[in-house]
């Protein structure tokens, strides 16, 4: 079983705030919301609908996911907390209208500490389904008043860490003529190539879903397919952009590597501690996952103010500056980016965090 307390000696990282473990047997509804921090304000993370092989499994997911979602909204500049929840089952087979609102009744019980969204195996739909029994929703439908597909704004917001990136080796954002492999090319992924097709970037792709490659390639016949992971890693590339499952930068695949940059909008892509080291020694420039794909959150979190394409995409434009500074960071203190970026989302959550025994 993980550990949820953790160490009490002072000194350690922080733990889990809150962790709570939601049941209601006549929908079948199982599920786990994690509260991570709310130094910065209520926790805002999605809700994962997942066939775990356990409770085990599922509550490490959750403990994981909450934690890089603070780190994340961090670093986007939020005044919010992490957090994240997980649904136990098979989305196609157990999800019901009497389970989504029974989950809405227990997101309420929070009174507005976490505030959820979508994830693997929900939808927009389903967020309204899950409004129905709660104020703290995100990630609406448009008809909703909703931000709708936030896999629109993570590309973009992937993009424009890729183009810090590449200024950073290459001393120009463009990624014209640099050959950049996509790994997954679903909600995110395909429209990631969209846009490094716009600047003229060469692309290759794939996808362990053929019929998502056959459609991109029906719009984009000039890319190239690999057949997977360990072809793509093996490829001749500038850029890894891996945008599918967590894990993906592992004892296997890094010494394979021949791209120049790391940058992808999936999650957790550091299969553990020391990859990070192992990706600097090779001289592999790692754009850490959750500052360059935090543009679904930026546009999930516009929607508690009332929603605003505009304003979302313009701080999600904002991505391409933070990654700079990372890098930058990174540099003048002689650590590899993702150290450097954990440092700076716990100073900010420090910092402001502390303002908030400041007595009103």
């Amino acid at each position: 079983m993980p550990n949820v307390f953790g160490s009490l000696h002072k000194g350690t990282e922080p733990r889990h705030e809150q962790v709570v473990f939601c049941q209601d047997e006549a929908s079948g509804l199982r599920a786990i919301i994690a509260v991570y921090s709310t130094a910065l304000g209520p926790a805002l993370g999605g809700t994962r609908f997942y066939p775990y092989g356990s409770e085990e499994e599922a509550l490490a997911d959750v403990l994981n996911l909450s934690r890089g979602m603070a780190y994340k909204n961090a670093l986007a500049g939020l005044d919010l907390g992490g957090g994240k929840a997980v649904i136990i089952g098979d989305p196609a087979t157990d999800k019901s209208e009497a389970l989504l609102r029974a989950y809405g009744r227990f997101v309420q019980s929070l009174n507005g500490r976490y505030y959820t969204a979508c994830d693997v195996g929900t939808f927009s739909e389903d967020m309204d389904v899950v409004a129905r029994e709660s104020r703290f929703v995100t990630g609406r439908t448009v008809a909703h008043g909703g931000a709708g597909d936030s896999s629109i704004l993570t590309a973009f917001g992937t993009y424009q860490g890729m183009r810090a990136a590449a200024e950073h080796v290459w001393g120009s954002p463009s990624l014209r003529g640099r050959r950049v492999g996509v790994e997954g090319v679903g909600k995110v992924g395909h429209r990631l190539v969209e846009h490094l097709r716009e600047d003229g970037a060469e692309v290759v792709v794939c996808d362990v879903n053929e019929s998502a490659v056959e459609r991109l390639r029906a719009r984009h016949p000039e890319i190239d397919v690999v057949a997977d992971q360990d072809a793509m890693v093996h490829a001749d590339l500038d850029v890894y952009a891996p945008c599918a499952l967590g894990g993906s930068l592992n004892d296997d695949t890094v010494p394979a590597l021949t791209a120049k940059i790391v940058c992808g909008a999936a999650n957790n892509q550091l299969a553990h501690t020391g990859i990070e080291k192992q990706l600097a020694d090779r001289g592999v420039l790692y754009a850490p996952d959750y500052v360059v794909n935090a543009g679904g959150v930026i546009q999930v979190a516009d929607e508690i103010d009332g929603f605003d394409f505009d304003r979302a995409k313009a701080r999600a434009t904002g991505i391409f500056d933070t990654t700079k500074k990372i890098f930058e960071l990174a540099a003048d203190e002689g650590v590899p980016p993702a150290v450097a970026a954990d440092r700076l989302a716990e100073r900010r959550m420090s910092d402001i965090g502390r303002l908030r025994g400041i007595l009103l």
